[in-house]
This record gives structure tokens, C-alpha cells and sequence, in this order.
């Protein structure tokens, strides 16, 4: 590396289904990254998120020098919820973004929440946050964390604080900067600390140096900074480079989770819509439950290739399905028991692997037409990332059910995004 050119800013990101974490130099370019896959993306714990990470952190400094590294932001899953105490132990699992347990958490909120809060569904952080008080009594002080809180805190061994995309579903009001006071009220009824919540930053914001036992493990700099990161898929927007009123970013990963550029934010949780603060502009979006783990569920990464080289996206298959998992919709429809939609039964893979390809891209579409009900606008043009944004047939097929320009982003990696919030203030 030259001279002229030292720095390194790192970003890592906890995604769906594992750990990758990419350097950047000051001007953008990528200098190195690192991949590490959870051995069950079902089956996660936050020494799973760890391990990951110092194992994407390893193998990155194989490649770079740790010791031009000035600076790290962490992006993670939005509201995967855990609690933890002031050294970062966990004292309860942690419930994953898509998880429905607290059903009953929600139906409370509903009762004492604004109408158009977002913490009025099972996924929210709040309503798992309550969840987890109360099923695991938790009566010890403890911080509510969310992933990429939980591993930023890691770094820096600390543990009391987000940022303002990752609160959101906590109940953070974005537009005033402050936690409301409805919420307060609600905290002190249930006899909840008030400094259980987070002190938020905003994102590119410097938390803290790294801690000395963490620069040490893996021989960097004492003056690292650890900067405040965001959600996964607000990670991979920045990465995009969308940044004007009506573009959108569609992030085809495990789900699918669509935003697009506004002026105003809109919140609509009865169809699982929220708003983030972008600079001067709010990304208007909601995360359906469907996605690539559908695909994955019933093709290998063998097989994929081989069936996208035999489907026709001119001809539709007529399927009409709407692939999940399992019941349970978050967006554009929120019903906690929604149940899939995979029948009729395809006659080959083919057409089956098509028509999950279609029933996605319907969702998209619904999604879409419904953040424009709402007041965003309708795409101009649709940018893609995560692993799906390398299927040009799907992209064909995407395209023709949009009826917009459909490109894949330049950069397509979280990541990436996070790297540039960690480059942003100390470049």
C-alpha cells in the first residue's frame, strides 16, 4: 500500500446468514474482505455473531495491515433483540428479526402505543424486548441490544448504546431525536429502568475507541475508532449510491426488503411500513418474510444456476404463489399467521424454481404499489443487491413485472455500506 494512501476503514456485517466484513481506503476503493457462513442460519446465538466476526476479522488482516485500520461501524439484522448486562453477557437467547413469540408483547403495545407507531407487531424490538423481561424474569439491570449494538459493543466493551435506524422498532421517535414520552410512561408502569434503553447515535457517528484486550487480540492501532452503525438493509442502500427522491434499492438476500427515497417519512404498521432517517431524505420500506431462504430451501447452490439457464421469464408460469417458510408475513401484508402459498404443485423443478422467482417478484411489486398508496413515490428506477442480484433472469422477469428500470447495484454488499459510515467522519 502506498504511502499517499493508509487508511483503512473496515465494515462488517452481521446478515442473515453469516458474517462478512470488507476494508475500504479513503477514496472508496475495496482493499480486502472476508466471508464467514453460520454452520444453521436458524439456529443463532450471539457467541455465533462473535465467533463469525472475529473469524471474518482474521482472515482480513491476513490480507491487510490491522495497523492502518482507523476506524470500524458494525451493520446487523434489524430487530434481532437480545438483553444483556453492563459486561456484555447475554441474559436471555436472542430472538431473530423474523421471530413471532411475542404475540401477546404486541397486542399490549396496541393498546398503549400511537396508532401509527411501529412497534405494534410481534417483529418489532419493543414487543421482544418486553417478551424477553418477561418470560425470562429478568430482574437484574440489563441493556436492550440489538445485533449490531451487541458487537460494536464487543469492540469497545460497551453496551449501552444504537443507533437511529436500529431503534426504531424500539420506539425511538427518528423525527424528534428522543425516546417518546408515551413510551417512558410505559417503561416506568411496568417498573422497566429508563437506562435500559439505548443512548442512540446517529449512524457514522464515533461511539468509543476500541478497547485495548480487542485491538490487542487482533494487533491494532489503540486509537481505532468504533463508529455507529445500521440495519443490514439500510447498510446495503448506502452501498447502493441511491441517494435522490424516488430511487429504491430491493435487496434480494435471505428476505426481501424494498426502500425508497422520500422527502417525508411514512409509518403504516398495519402493512409492516417504517420510515429511516437518510441524511436529508427518509427511505420509506418494509422487510417481507420471503426470499432467498425459500429458494434455499428447496435448491442447492448447484442447482440454481443449472434451473435459471432453463426458465423462460417471457412465458409466465400462471403458479400465483407466495413463497415463505413458514406462516407468518411481515410486509407488504402483516399477519402473523399468513400462511404460504405454494400449491399448485409445480410439475418440474423448473417451473417450480420459476415460479418462486415470480411470486417474489409479485411481492416486490405489491410492496411497491403500497409504499406509493401511501405517498412515496413509485420507482424510476430499482437497484438491486444481495446474493440474488446476480440473476440476470430474475432481473428480466423483475423488470417486466415492475415496469421500471431494474439494475444491479454497483456495490451490492452491506458491508461495503458499512465501511463507507466508517469512513464517512474520518476520512
Amino acid at each position: 500500500m502506498s504511502k499517499a494512501d493508509p487508511a483503512l476503514f473496515i465494515g462488517i456485517d452481521l446478515g442473515t446468514s453469516g458474517c462478512r466484513a470488507i476494508a475500504i481506503n479513503k477514496q472508496g476503493v475495496s482493499k480486502a474482505s472476508a466471508r464467514f457462513d453460520y454452520p444453521d442460519p436458524q439456529q443463532q446465538s450471539p457467541q455465533h455473531w462473535w465467533s463469525a466476526t472475529q473469524n471474518v476479522l482474521e482472515s482480513l488482516f491476513s490480507q491487510i495491515d490491522p495497523q492502518k485500520v482507523k476506524a470500524i461501524a458494525v451493520d446487523g439484522t434489524s430487530s434481532t433483540v437480545l438483553l444483556c448486562d453492563n459486561s456484555g453477557q447475554p441474559l436471555t437467547p436472542a430472538l431473530m428479526y423474523s421471530d413471532q413469540s411475542a404475540r401477546q408483547q404486541a397486542i399490549f403495545l396496541q393498546q398503549h402505543a400511537p396508532r401509527d407507531s411501529i412497534v405494534l407487531n410481534a417483529t418489532s424490538s419493543l414487543a421482544k424486548a418486553l417478551y424477553l423481561i418477561e418470560k425470562y424474569s429478568i430482574s437484574k439491570p440489563f441493556h436492550i441490544v440489538h445485533q449490531a449494538d451487541w458487537i460494536s459493543g464487543k469492540l469497545c466493551q460497551q453496551f449501552n448504546f444504537s443507533d437511529t435506524n436500529n431503534v426504531l422498532k424500539l420506539g425511538f421517535d427518528a423525527l424528534n431525536k428522543t425516546w417518546p414520552t408515551w413510551l417512558l410512561r410505559l417503561l416506568t408502569q411496568l417498573s422497566i429502568d429508563h437506562k435500559s434503553l439505548p443512548k442512540v447515535f446517529t449512524p457514522a457517528e464515533i461511539i468509543s475507541d476500541i478497547h485495548s484486550a480487542i485491538a490487542k487480540e487482533f494487533s491494532l492501532p489503540a486509537k481505532v475508532k468504533i463508529i455507529a452503525g445500521t440495519t443490514d438493509s439500510t447498510a446495503a442502500f448506502i452501498a447502493s449510491g441511491a441517494n435522490e427522491v424516488g430511487q429504491a434499492v430491493t435487496s434480494l438476500g435471505s428476505s426481501l426488503v424494498l426502500k425508497v427515497v422520500n422527502d417525508n417519512p411514512i409509518n403504516d404498521p398495519a402493512h409492516g411500513v417504517y420510515s429511516q432517517p437518510y441524511g436529508e431524505y427518509w427511505l420509506v420500506g418494509g422487510a417481507s418474510n420471503s426470499g432467498g431462504a425459500v429458494l434455499r430451501h428447496y435448491f442447492n447452490d448447484k442447482q440454481m444456476p443449472e434451473l435459471t439457464r432453463e426458465i423462460q421469464p417471457e412465458i409466465n408460469t400462471g403458479l400465483n404463489y407466495y413463497p415463505l417458510l413458514k406462516e407468518g408475513e411481515r410486509f407488504p401484508i402483516s399477519d402473523a399467521n399468513l400462511p404460504p402459498r405454494l400449491t399448485p404443485t409445480a410439475k418440474t423443478d423448473t417451473l417450480l424454481f420459476q415460479g418462486i422467482l415470480e411470486g417474489i417478484a409479485d411481492i416486490e411489486l405489491a410492496g411497491y404499489k403500497l409504499l406509493k398508496k401511501l405517498g412515496a413515490p413509485y420507482p424510476k428506477e430499482v437497484k438491486t443487491n444481495g446474493g440474488g442480484a446476480i440473476n440476470i433472469k430474475w432481473q428480466a422477469i423483475r423488470e417486466q413485472t415492475l415496469g421500471t428500470t431494474v439494475t444491479k447495484a454497483t456495490h451490492t454488499e452491506a458491508a461495503y455500506g458499512a465501511a463507507l459510515l466508517a469512513a464517512k467522519n474520518n476520512a
